[in-house]
């Protein structure tokens, strides 16, 4: 069973002025909007600022949409309002982190989410909260979802991975694995205690493959992407391709 995958928004916080002008109504890889995806049409990572907008331009259908898991509850992931509008007429499963302050919102059922406990949120579907290294005020966690046979890792807003995380990883034989990709391919930053580099996601794959984690097979992107840290996407694009790490961008229809 083949699972589709869309990357909504890919950007970190230091969004465009153009996505208010020319690119209101259109993807551009160097114009990104707030981080977003999309699981087989229905699945929702994150409900950010522009996730109403993102949707629209990609054709794909809100009224579709039965589940939302956060990653952390930072502006440029998660907005009330968003969340209010795609619950307008039917309900969703907001699921997030157990400790997390969730507003209460019509149509919104809130599924508590507690650390690295395997949860099923459809027929043979299943999805796991994991420790994440970033900013707790905003309750992270990194999500691994299991869908059909298919297991993909989704971890944004996070640098490295903490150790218990890294080793729930430990012969996962992830098909896709998404990481944070905020910052460029440089050595140093000051966000480094909770955003990833290119050269601290070389380092990552690397020690994921000795553990069975990631393998020969299976598909890696960064996203999250602060475009004023980043060369434009092209450049970065060709950065990666030399490592096997693929650069999403807003609108990328992935096939798993």
């Amino acid at each position: 069973m083949s699972v589709g995958f869309t990357f909504l928004g890919t950007c970190a916080a230091d969004f465009s002025p153009r996505l208010k002008t020319d690119c209101a109504d259109r993807f551009d890889k160097d114009v990104r909007r707030a981080s977003c995806a999309l699981i087989n049409e229905k699945f929702l990572i994150d409900c950010g600022p522009h996730c109403l907008d993102s949707l629209r331009i990609s054709g794909k259908d809100a009224n579709k949409i039965t589940d939302v898991f956060m990653t952390n509850f930072h502006g440029d992931h998660f907005r009330a309002e968003k969340l209010a509008a795609l619950a307008s007429d039917h309900k969703i499963r907001l699921w997030a982190r157990e400790d997390a302050a969730v507003p209460e919102t019509e149509n919104v059922e809130v599924v508590r989410m507690a650390p690295f406990e395997r949860m099923e949120f459809a027929p043979g579907n299943f999805v796991t909260g994991m420790s994440a290294n970033h900013d707790q005020r905003a309750f992270p966690q990194h999500l691994l979802f299991e869908i059909g046979d298919k297991k993909i890792f989704y971890g944004m807003d996070g640098a490295w991975l903490i150790n218990r995380t890294f080793i729930a990883l430990k012969n996962a034989a992830l098909d896709m694995i998404v990481l944070d990709g905020t910052c460029g391919d440089y050595d140093g930053d000051r966000r480094g205690g909770e955003h990833n580099t290119i050269p601290m996601v070389r380092l990552l794959i690397a020690s994921l493959k000795t553990i069975g984690a990631v393998g020969e097979n299976t598909r890696i992107f960064i996203s999250h992407l602060a475009p004023s840290l980043h060369k434009p996407h092209a450049e970065t694009a060709a950065i990666g391709e030399k490592e096997g790490i693929g650069v999403a961008y807003d609108g990328l229809e992935i096939k798993i």
